[in-house]
């Protein structure tokens, strides 16, 4: 049997970043948020720095998506979305 992630399900909340020296809005729920600010300790980067490196390696893409479905993308294919990383 399954269950409900702790918490419950949350919606995807806003928040703004900077990028190339510009902010842009990217919507995330809650469990992104907290696996990217891992991933960004992890790395010693501020989470802004790793949010333009997963951004460059999107836009350098044939057909990029759009940048909260490449931040999910990396976070899950590198183990980030588990709270115990």
């Amino acid at each position: 049997m399954i269950v409900a992630p702790p918490g419950g399900f949350v919606g995807p909340v806003k928040r703004s970043v900077t990028i190339a020296g510009h902010a842009t809005s990217v919507s995330l729920e809650p469990v992104f948020w907290a696996a990217i600010e891992r991933a960004a300790a992890t790395h010693a980067l501020p989470l802004s720095a790793l949010v333009a490196q997963i951004d460059a390696l999107r836009i350098a893409q044939d057909d990029p998506p759009n940048l909260a479905s490449a931040l999910r993308t990396w976070l899950v294919t590198q183990g980030y979305e588990n709270p115990s990383q």
